[in-house]
């Protein structure tokens, strides 16, 4: 049948990015990533076919947080992505992309890790990295798969076009009357909004005033401090980078971010601990102190994100006292939606989803979620170039608790300058918001043959 799909072949190309000024979140600091990005092309039973694309930011730091040297980990990530790309030919049962997706999830690419791993006389490299390296696979397999039925990737996903029902996937939390049967992931997601709020991400080593300018800092037309960023693009919602071990810099960082922010007008604020924090407590003093000293940048606080280490089956921490004071988002612990079950049991009330852990990870992590009444928000993991398309998307859909996290042109804008001359809007935040109207056609919609970048070369 033409919705019933295998992957055929793959390329895969690595691009270099630089950043324009540090990045410093939790312990470590970025100042380059190297983005894969996969065109994959997929057949069905009648012999059509299409290509399609996907692109992530391999982020060693966030997804391999370790005492291991960046290169040690960067190169293991680059060969487990030649390793996928293989992997991803292997001949499977033709079915609809987020069962394809699924099957490799479940199926191969435990194994795969372990072996990887195996071959390996260093540390194990972690499950989250290898979504990362597995994402943009993922990605490039919804988009051929769309493209060849005819259809933009979030129409795919609806009864008329899934052998099986969300109960096929998932499962409801225990005591609860949810039911996934006859539901399917078109039930959860919300029709296309073509402008998102943005949210801009200060980092840990930001300039926040011109008084802490040391004169190295780039001249190349673009913002250097935060209230340049904030009025050059009418910003309204500031998410704060915060180290999570030195609890007086973190009360001064956001004093400091939100004192700037109301003279602003920004609206927003957000805290992010990067999974650096041990203690409920830590954060609960903090959040306290706020709400007595600072009560109008408490009330701007409108969630805290993953201030506790991702993995929940070896820190299982009771969060409900944090959760109580603001809505508690997983990030880096939500892997898929039986992890997301595993937090909200330890009193977690918000979901953050990143295309960087597969689009069909995503999805059915956005279906459980919603269903059983958590708060989502869609993060960024600084994606350039074609990565930022499908994230941007997923937001759109999902129905966030505020716009979608966009930051790489903060961190590095000329990266993707030849993708912003077809989508302006994607690239740059204006009044506040970025605009996806841009977006047309089948699959993601990203119109690559309409993009100039040159890739050849780079192929692996």
């Amino acid at each position: 049948m033409k919705n019933k799909i295998s992957p055929a072949s793959t390329d895969l190309y690595f691009l270099p990015v630089e950043t324009r000024v540090p990045f410093k979140f939790g312990r470590e600091i970025l100042t380059n990533v190297t983005c894969a990005r996969v065109r994959m092309v997929v057949s069905n039973d009648e012999g059509q076919s299409a290509d399609g694309w996907g692109e992530t930011p391999l982020n060693v730091q966030w997804a391999w947080p370790s005492d291991l040297t960046y290169g040690e980990r960067n190169d293991a990530m680059l060969d487990f992505c030649q390793l996928l790309a293989d992997a991803w030919c292997e001949s499977v049962p033709p079915s609809q992309a987020i069962e394809v997706g699924h099957q490799f999830l479940e199926n191969r690419l435990p194994a795969l890790l372990s072996e990887f791993n195996e071959s390996r006389s260093t540390e194990a490299m972690p499950w989250l990295a290898a979504l990362v390296c597995c994402s943009a696979f993922d990605l490039a397999l919804h988009d051929a798969y769309a493209k060849l039925i005819g259809l933009p990737v979030f129409d795919t996903f609806t009864s008329e076009l899934m052998d099986h029902d969300l109960s096929h996937y998932l499962e409801p939390a225990a005591g609860t009357d949810i039911s996934f049967a006859g539901k399917f992931p078109s039930d959860f997601l919300v029709p296309r909004k073509d402008d998102l709020v943005a949210c801009h991400l200060v980092g840990g080593k930001d300039l926040l005033d011109d008084q802490e300018r040391l004169g190295d800092e780039p001249d190349d037309g673009y913002p250097v401090t935060l209230p340049q960023w904030i009025d050059r693009d009418g910003l309204k919602f500031l998410k704060i980078k915060l180290c999570g071990n030195d609890s007086a810099w973190d009360i001064d960082r956001i004093v400091r971010v939100g004192k700037i922010a109301v003279a602003q007008d920004v609206t927003w604020l957000t805290c992010d601990f990067n999974c650096t924090v041990t203690e409920p407590d830590y954060v609960n003093e903090i959040l306290d102190l706020l709400r007595d000293e600072h009560p109008r940048l408490y009330q701007m606080i409108l969630y805290v994100e993953q201030p506790f280490p991702y993995e929940l089956e070896h820190h299982r921490i009771d969060v409900h006292s944090t959760a109580s004071r603001k809505p508690l988002f997983m990030d880096e612990s939500a892997h898929d939606w039986k992890m997301i079950r595993m937090g909200r049991e330890l009193g977690w009330n918000g979901v953050a989803l990143k295309t960087c852990k597969t689009l069909t990870g995503a999805i059915l992590s956005l279906c459980w979620a919603k269903a059983h009444g958590m708060s989502l928000m869609v993060q960024d993991l600084t994606n350039p170039m074609l990565a930022q398309i499908p994230h941007v998307l997923l937001a759109s859909h999902a129905g966030t608790i505020m716009g979608v996290e966009t930051n790489g042109m903060q961190f590095y804008p000329d990266a993707s300058t030849p993708e912003a001359e077809i989508h302006p809007g994607l690239y740059c935040r204006r009044n506040g918001k970025i605009d996806l109207s841009t977006i047309q056609g089948n699959g993601f919609g990203y119109r690559v043959d309409e993009i100039e970048r040159e890739l050849e070369g780079l192929s692996v």
